[in-house]
């Protein structure tokens, strides 16, 4: 379903990882130590050009997790998943 959205240039799409709410013990967590914001990459763009029309490459790829600032990117709801539509 995300790959209706294709990034452009030097974005990516992030789909958010949600944290597990208890252990596999069965220990419930508190939400406090559930606010770190990590995803795993979805799509990545073809990378930018600088001013002499060099290819700069992106320098995550497909799978990749990596962790999301608080108020970066748009985030976009495709379905029942979470995504953060950002620039690298």
């Amino acid at each position: 379903m995300a790959k209706r959205l294709i990034p452009s240039l030097n974005r990516i799409l992030v789909e958010k990882i949600v944290p597990p709410s208890k252990t596999n013990a069965g220990i419930l967590l508190p939400e406090k130590t559930s606010k770190l914001n990590s995803g795993k990459v979805v799509a990545v763009g073809p990378g930018a050009r600088d001013r002499d029309g060099n290819h700069i490459p992106v320098f995550v790829k497909e799978g990749d997790v990596v962790l999301l600032p608080d108020y970066g990117g748009t985030e976009v709801k495709l379905g029942d998943k979470e995504y953060v539509y950002s620039c690298i």
